[in-house]
């Protein structure tokens, strides 16, 4: 590098490579082409920014002790293309629809630097440029026209560090009033549009003139909040860490906090709850307040009702061993009081861990219902889940979205209290990843003569979204439950089996090579870079080499973390060069999706009907347009450039993402750096999807930390008590 470039302070080039991004954070790591020659790596809050992008960053230099000479940027704006290259991959970017990588190469070679004049102002030439007929240049004037007729927003919103496609997507929800919008509550962004965190919102307020103590920016920090703690899974917050929290946020004290309070409640964005005693005030999203009462008094309500199962006979002597005849599945006592409570309660929770003989209940409690002439319906939470379930019981299983007929153009269930389900029996599995807000719309659809099983795994991982329903209602014993504790000697021979229930009993791991069924291998490695060396040989050669199997969409990688050498994100890079090296590509952020890619929801789009978790394949890559087709078991679903951040590569996931799902291997890498998320719970989530072979790669300190860390999340959620003392509906 030249010496020259090292004393300056102040850099302008162009993005060529995004090597690491974190909106979080935000943190940036990318390659900056200065004066177009010099490449250097600039790292710091630089975000959103795409690659392609010319900015000017102002820091200094530095020595990192692993990566080399980098440059800290402490502050940093974009600049209009200046050079053909630079006008080449704005419009090459994805920004201008119909204009990708070729179309843009095609029009600098024709026009060069006055290639933007002559789209804005002599547009038939673009008929000159070889490769373009009538209805591309109309389909490319006609997006151009759109893109000048907002230039003032893109300005004003690049302007504030909002980057081409993110600025794209905020025209596209609020259109000509976005700057007005933006100016009276910038804080809009960060409630309506997905992708705009609250930091980036503040940061566009503060140049505007919100600051401090504002009302608006106190108010708008304390929703936020809420929501965040609502995506950890809490229903509610005590004002005490609420305050903190919003006083570490915004530096602002306590007093401005109770007032923005106070305010919020009075216009009705949140719920103020005092139980009375020595407990302290909750504040409650609306929405999740309601849903938790409406839960807790359905239950209440089911609870009380009659069983329609009376009228077929189902009652006193006849919960007898005649009733088991008519399956032909041999039981054994606990799974036969299982079925008896399940015809006699109004609502059940059934609760046990691998191969404890769920599936069997399952199978010989449906031969009873279609032998009584009882209807039923079978759900669970996500497609994979309802996939496994249906193949287990040779009957139809349904996302509960799906038996919920969710409507995405009208953005509602069309299944409630005025359109019920209608079978006799809803049955739900994987019940433990139902949150709070499913199960009031679940429950508001079920008839109040209907039962509800709830099958599950108590020990799993909570739902991703909020609540902890599963737990609360076995804690509440209002909610009659049974628990399947018995391993049955098939499932015995599992190691699998035998060391998930170990993982809970926090007993060492079973590790026996000459056992017939070798289906848990643990491989001891200390350093992160030996772990992710050994994930990589295991997922490309000697795992498909003994099981049979697809590397890319069979065998699962999962990680407790996302960050660090052995998260996800890491660990996607590298698996995606390993098993999909080759083929078109489209960049987004910091992600390279490429045709073939396995790739996952990272949200829940009802507009699309595609929800958090859901796995697919990427099986239309459109450059020029920028759109990619995803395959989610046999349902297309298309994105746009800037939706895009709704999906990640899904070669690893965490394992809070793959709850629901099972896979033919499964291979988790663990490390004592893991170490705030090493505890039972996820060990135990991690290695249960894993159905022929599950692999631990990493060091005995790691697990044995995971084993004997018997941390519970803890949530803030109010449904058991609800149960319990139901004057507080």
């Amino acid at each position: 590098m030249a010496e020259k470039l090292r004393e300056r302070s102040v850099l302008l080039g162009t993005i060529t490579k995004i090597t690491y991004q974190d909106p979080q954070a935000p943190y940036t790591v990318a390659r900056l082409e200065v004066d177009g020659v010099e490449e250097v790596t600039v790292v710091g809050g630089i975000f959103p920014v795409s690659e392609g992008e010319d900015i000017k960053v102002s820091g200094s230099w530095r020595m990192h002790p692993r990566y080399g000479l980098q440059f800290q940027a402490q502050h940093w704006e974009k600049v209009e293309p200046a050079t053909q290259e630079g006008i080449e991959r704005y419009l090459g970017s994805g920004l201008i629809k119909g204009i990708g990588p070729t179309y843009a190469r095609r029009l600098v070679s024709a026009f060069g630097l006055d290639t933007l004049r002559i789209l804005s102002q002599e547009a038939q030439r673009v008929l000159e440029v070889p490769g373009i007929g009538q209805v591309r240049a109309q389909r490319i004037l006609r997006a151009w026209r759109e893109q000048r007729g907002m230039q003032d927003v893109m300005v004003f919103l690049q302007g504030h560090g909002v980057s081409s496609s993110l600025a794209l997507k905020i025209y596209r929800a609020f259109g000509a009033e976005t700057v007005a919008r933006v100016k009276e509550n910038p804080y809009c962004l960060a409630e309506e549009i997905y992708g705009v965190g609250f930091v980036l919102a503040d940061r566009i307020a503060s140049t505007l003139g919100i600051s401090g103590e504002f009302p608006l920016r106190v108010q708008a920090g304390l929703l936020h909040l809420l929501r965040k703690f609502s995506a950890d899974g809490h229903c509610y917050v005590p004002l005490t860490p609420l305050k903190a929290n919003a006083s570490a946020l915004l530096g602002v004290d306590e007093g401005a906090s109770e007032q923005a309070i106070e305010k919020l409640a009075v216009d009705g964005k949140l719920v103020l709850e005092s139980s009375g005693g020595d407990e302290e005030t909750r504040a409650y999203p609306c929405e999740i307040y309601d849903a938790e009462r409406r839960v807790a008094a359905v239950l209440r309500r089911l609870l009380a009702n009659p069983s329609g199962l009376r009228d077929k006979g189902f009652k006193g002597s006849r919960i007898g061993e005649e009733l088991f005849n008519s399956s032909t599945v041999l039981l054994e006592p606990e799974q036969r009081e299982a079925i008896s409570q399940a015809l006699q309660q109004k609502v059940l929770v059934i609760t046990g861990g691998p191969g404890t003989g769920k599936t069997t209940l399952l199978i010989a409690l449906l031969m009873i219902l279609r032998r009584a002439e009882v209807t039923f319906a079978l759900a669970a939470p996500t497609g994979r889940a309802a996939k496994r379930m249906g193949e287990m019981s040779g009957e139809e299983a349904k996302t509960i979205h799906r038996l919920l007929e969710y409507n995405p153009h009208e953005r509602r269930f069309q299944r409630g209290e005025d359109n019920p389900i209608g079978a006799e029996v809803v049955i739900i599995d994987e019940a433990s990843m139902v949150d709070l807000p499913l199960m009031d719309h679940l429950l508001r659809a079920i008839e109040p003569r209907s039962h509800l099983i709830l099958l599950g795994d108590v020990d799993q991982l909570p739902s991703v979204g909020p609540g902890s329903v599963l737990r609360d209602l076995i804690d509440s014993r209002v909610v009659p439950v049974v628990v399947l504790r018995r391993i049955f000697r098939q499932a015995g021979e599992s190691l699998i089996v035998l060391n998930a229930h170990r993982i809970l009993q926090g007993e060492p791991l079973l590790l026996e090579a000459q056992r017939e069924r070798r289906d848990f291998v643990f491989v001891a490695r200390d350093s992160e870079e030996e772990i992710v060396a050994v994930v990589k040989e295991l997922v490309k050669e000697r795992i498909p080499r003994s099981l049979h199997v697809n590397s890319a969409h069979e065998i699962q990688v999962l990680s407790p973390m996302h960050r660090g050498l052995l998260g996800t994100v890491h660990l996607n890079r590298e698996l995606q060069q390993l098993l999909n090296p080759e083929g078109k590509t489209l960049q987004r952020g910091g992600t390279l999706f490429r045709l073939g890619d396995r790739v996952m929801q990272l949200k829940n789009n009802y507009d699309k009907g595609i929800f958090n978790g859901d796995l697919g394949k990427i099986v239309r890559l459109d450059t020029e347009e920028g759109e990619v087709e995803v395959d989610f078991d046999g349902r297309t679903v298309s994105y746009e450039l800037e939706e895009l951040d709704e999906i990640n590569l899904a070669y690893a996931t965490s394992v809070h993402k793959s709850q629901g799902s099972e896979y033919p291997a499964v291979v988790v890498p663990l490390h004592t750096s893991h170490y705030p998320m090493l505890h039972r719970s996820i060990l135990y989530t991690a290695v249960t999807r894993g159905k022929e072979l599950v692999v631990l790669v990493g060091s005995k300190k790691a697990v044995a930390m995971a084993i004997r860390n018997v941390r519970v999340e803890q949530r803030f959620t109010g449904l058991k008590e609800r149960l319990v003392k139901p004057e507080v509906s």
